[in-house]
């Protein structure tokens, strides 16, 4: 699964995700995108089953990119403990994604195949997401 090497802080404050992307909005590798529709936190683990679905189905032919980093840690205070005592430890890492972010690429294979891929994918995935495809490829 993706996580920093290090951080500046350990924990970082929950925030808002509001707004639309200002960058990561076009495609620049592959032929065919992931577009999240939506603002969301994704997770790692999300990010990684959402990978696998994607390999599994074009059987590793072609190429995938993660256009998306895990970059915020996310902190839970343990079940049944009573409230302040301060903020609980960090449990897993996530990233802030804004409508209109390319979260995956993919090159190499036909459009239906990485449509039928992407789909599998976006179920994986907690935001609405839209296929993309390079303008002038394709049908």
């Amino acid at each position: 699964m993706l996580s920093p090497k290090r951080t500046k802080f350990r924990k970082a404050h929950k925030g808002r995700i509001h707004g639309v992307a200002k960058g990561g909005y076009t495609l620049n590798f592959g032929s065919y995108g992931l577009k999240a529709q939506e603002p969301a936190r994704i997770t790692a683990r999300q990010i990684e089953a959402a990978r696998r679905a994607v390999t599994r189905h074009i059987r590793r032919a072609g190429r995938v990119w993660i256009r998306i980093f895990p970059d915020v840690p996310v902190s839970q205070k343990p079940a049944e403990v009573r409230q302040g005592k301060g903020k609980g430890s960090p449990e897993y890492w996530a990233c802030r994604v804004k409508p209109g972010r390319i979260m995956f690429e993919l090159d190499g294979v036909d459009q239906d195949l990485a449509e039928r891929a992407f789909e599998l994918a976006a179920a994986k995935l907690p935001v609405k997401c839209k296929f993309v495809v390079r303008w002038g490829e394709g049908s």
